[in-house]
C-alpha cells in the first residue's frame, strides 16, 4: 500500500500525516507513507483543498483531517 499526504505544510497537513502513521501502527499495517508538499505535484491530482489523503493513487479524503476511527476505516478499506 502506498499512501501520500498532500499539503503545503500547514498544521492540518502535518496532523494528518502523524495520524496516518499512528493509525497504520495501531492496525499493524505496513505501508509506504510519503508527504507531498510540492504544489505542482499536488495540483496534478486536481484537488482543490488540502490536506488530501491518497491511497494507492486514489483520493481517499480531501480538505479535512478525519477522526482516528474514520481514518482507520478508510485505511482498512484500501488494505487488500
Amino acid at each position: 500500500m502506498k499512501i501520500k499526504v498532500l499539503g503545503t505544510g500547514c498544521s492540518s497537513c502535518k496532523t494528518l500525516e502523524k495520524s496516518v502513521v499512528n493509525a497504520l501502527a495501531e492496525l499493524k499495517i505496513k505501508a509506504d507513507v510519503e508527504k507531498v508538499e510540492d504544489i505542482q505535484k499536488i495540483m496534478a491530482y486536481g484537488i482543490m483543498r488540502t490536506p488530501t489523503l491518497i491511497i494507492d493513487e486514489k483520493i481517499a479524503i480531501s480538505g479535512r483531517v478525519p477522526a482516528m476511527k474514520e481514518l482507520k476505516e478508510i485505511i482498512e478499506k484500501y488494505n487488500y
